[in-house]
């Protein structure tokens, strides 16, 4: 049946992806949204990422700006949103808030709780894969979320575009982009 079929897809998709290093034990959000895109089909989006960059500018006393520009499809209508933060990954969060709050107001309560990287085994330094682990809230519940990648912001992005996704479908939001 189905089910065993769903089922088979689920097993192949995690270990293929554990291969390239995604662990779903601690991100609980991913998983789920894995498991729900195998069941029905199709990916789960409320958006589409045209592009996104961040900007990091040495200053010369010292300090940095971080800003970061998304650019986004949302119920058919192209947004463009920049933002700062206090870092890169700071600064791309604020930015696809700025982007989507306004369609989908729910997003004002979510906020990212903690933000993990991990250099996984292989190649060494600066050439290595890494793990970003992404915990979000809403106020009431905590989620977690995960992203993987040679560049760490392109993995923090992935595990951000999760934690939002999860954060939506469990505000009972349905998903409108294909």
């Amino acid at each position: 049946g189905g089910d065993r079929e769903v089922v088979g897809r689920v097993v192949e998709r995690v270990k293929e992806r554990e291969s390239r290093g995604y662990t779903y034990e601690a991100a609980d959000a991913s998983f789920e949204l894995l498991l729900r895109e195998e069941a029905e089909g199709r990916p789960l989006r409320f958006f589409r990422t045209e592009s996104w960059r961040t900007i990091v500018e040495d200053r010369p006393d010292g300090s940095h700006a971080n800003e970061a520009t998304v650019k986004v499809w949302a119920d058919g209508e192209r947004i463009v949103a920049t933002a700062e933060g206090n870092g890169p990954v700071n600064a791309l969060d604020r930015a696809l808030l700025a982007a989507l709050e306004r369609i989908h107001p729910q997003m004002a309560k979510f906020e990212l709780v903690d933000y993990k990287v991990r250099i996984l085994e292989g190649r060494h330094g600066t050439e290595s894969t890494t793990r970003v682990l992404i915990t979000t809230g809403d106020g009431d519940t905590e989620w977690s979320t995960v992203g993987v990648g040679e560049n760490v912001i392109a993995a923090s992005w992935e595990a951000l575009v999760d934690a939002y996704t999860y954060g939506l479908l469990k505000a009972g939001v349905r998903p409108t982009e294909k």
